[in-house]
């Protein structure tokens, strides 16, 4: 009878196990909803689908654009938003505004830099490894150089000979945070510029950051960043230039604009040039932590930081948390914006510089776990900066430190401004473009190992997201005319709610689960049926 004993015994652990396992993954994450930022949606879209195979969170998100994000918010339509700037007192639209009813807190998710993707053609070698000076970059973008064969284009290039072609530079037709960092770049950097750029568009000359683009000349103006880039990336979009998150220019095989920095070095925004150039942000965090401004940016060390690495236009983006129940916020739903939160600090960022991006720092996941624990729900045993899987720090790290930071590579000569240019190519021409010059291109800018990564991650095929479906074709108004229905980035906008893990099929906990089963059924029948058996062998043998 001892092996039928130790076989119910054994049922009854694995019973045990099964039943911890079920109830440690047996915690009910109500869906969440945010709407906002295009710039930095392809990050969000990975994480939702991370969240949704390993967690069972559904979290729904719309890239409307920042504007429309942040108006969302403050109507309490949504859970949370997802801006690049904080809200607008005084919008330059004249819209109403922004004032949320409820409390909110900023909090930084995912560091980039605002790229300049192109598509350019010398003798219909498509040009991979153009580089510009800020001056430029205002210029083009303020209607001031028209041609790609304009002198100061020509003096960046030396390596390359400019066709006689129009720019088309193609700007945000929505509110955005991308045109917002854009133009406060320029308004700050070459003042003069922008203010006789605002004058010509009927604005006045200290009009500033602007969260919506002014039309003007030859310009072509797209909604949402994969309106902007799939607009450069046609065929008839040859000529084209666009400030968007360089995610988008990797994801659609694109190249973007090497800029010149202080340093007098062209960088690519790879994730370890954004690294370097973050460390001169200024993080307002000498106010309370109930402030409204508490952890926004303030970027003018960046722009002129002087370390050759830095790509001077790199920001962060920021998800707009509420601390208060309101609107269609509950505390329930607390518990699964304070968890997705969590992940997207910690070990979302793993995937960051793949997906396009640069991961925070320790000292602002620091920061966001201050925040965390002010979302009304959420749980906050598990915000731990010691269990924090994070690729910019490591344990007994300073919070100011950033690894990535620590080991980015210095340019490389041919970057340093006057030379004739290096001749590799960039985002998501690095490999399979041929670069017009004065060679051939096809390795990773500045061997940088963080460019190298993303290149890995190719035009659409970044970090394990889905670009099953069609690419999409605009016509040449921009207009969506077929595709664009699945995946992320440039390939459309996911607004679905992902699946739920009740949704994943037979796994092993459900293997463990029936083999307890089985085991408990025979330790209950099979004694009965071996005694029957048994018995007569028993009396036989005249044991008792």
């Amino acid at each position: 009878m001892r092996p039928i004993r130790a076989l119910f015994a054994l049922a009854v652990v694995l019973v045990s196990l099964a039943g911890a396992t079920v109830s440690a993954q047996a915690v009910s994450y109500d869906p969440i909803t945010g709407t906002g930022s295009t710039w930095s949606q392809n990050a969000l879209d990975q994480w939702r689908k991370n969240v949704a195979s390993n967690y069972g969170m559904t979290v729904n998100y719309s890239g409307v654009g920042s504007s429309a994000g942040r108006r969302d918010f403050v109507a309490g339509n949504v859970d949370f938003a997802v801006s690049e700037i904080p809200f607008q007192t005084a919008p330059e639209d004249g819209s109403a505004p922004e004032v949320p009813a409820r409390g909110y807190a900023y909090m930084p998710i995912v560091a980039g830099g605002t790229a300049f993707m192109y598509n350019l053609k010398i003798g219909g070698v498509r040009v991979s490894n153009l580089r510009l000076s800020g001056e430029v970059v205002t210029k083009i973008f303020t209607g001031v150089i028209t041609k790609w064969n304009d002198p100061a284009i020509q003096t960046d290039n030396p390596g390359l000979a400019m066709p006689d072609k129009g720019i088309v530079p193609v700007v945000r037709s929505d509110g955005s945070g991308s045109t917002a960092q854009f133009s406060l770049w320029m308004s700050k950097q070459y003042n003069s510029l922008w203010g006789q750029f605002c004058v010509k568009v009927g604005k006045p000359a200290s009009c500033g950051l602007t969260s919506q683009y002014p039309t003007y000349g030859n310009a072509k103006a797209q909604s949402g960043s994969a309106g902007v880039a799939g607009y450069v990336s046609q065929d008839y979009g040859e000529g084209a230039i666009t400030y968007v998150e360089y995610s988008y220019a990797l994801k659609s095989g694109f190249p973007v604009a090497k800029v010149l920095n202080t340093a007098g070095y062209y960088v690519e925004p790879t994730a370890n040039s954004v690294a370097v150039a973050l460390l001169a942000a200024q993080i307002k965090t000498d106010v309370a932590k109930t402030s409204p401004d508490y952890l926004t940016q303030i970027l003018d060390g960046v722009y002129n930081n002087a370390d050759p690495r830095t790509y001077p236009l790199s920001s962060y983006s920021y998800m707009i948390v509420p601390t208060e129940v309101g609107g269609v916020f509950t505390a329930k739903k607390g518990l699964t914006l304070g968890a997705f939160a969590n992940y997207m600090l910690c070990e979302g960022q793993q995937q960051a510089a793949a997906l396009g991006y640069s991961p925070l720092p320790m000292n602002l996941v620091l920061a966001g776990f201050e925040q965390i624990k002010r979302v009304p729900g959420a749980d906050v045993a598990g915000v731990d900066i010691n269990n924090c899987n994070n690729p910019t720090f490591k344990a007994g790290d300073s919070p100011s430190s950033n690894q990535l930071a620590v080991t980015a590579l210095q340019p490389a000569a041919c970057d340093k401004v006057g030379t004739s240019q290096c001749v590799t190519g960039t985002a998501g021409a690095t490999d399979d473009t041929p670069t017009s010059g004065t060679g051939t291109g096809g390795a990773a800018a500045n061997g940088d190992p963080a460019a190298a990564t993303a290149a890995a991650a190719g035009a659409g095929a970044a970090a394990g997201t889905s670009n099953a479906a069609a690419a999409p074709v605009y016509d040449e108004n921009g207009a969506l005319v077929s595709g664009g229905t699945g995946g992320t980035g440039v390939a459309g906008t996911a607004v679905a709610a992902p699946f739920a893990l009740a949704d994943n099929g037979w796994g092993a906990q459900q293997s463990i689960m029936l083999f307890a089963g089985v085991l408990l059924v025979g330790s209950a029948v099979l004694p009965p049926v071996l005694w029957r058996r048994l018995k007569p062998r028993v009396a036989k043998a005249g044991i008792k």
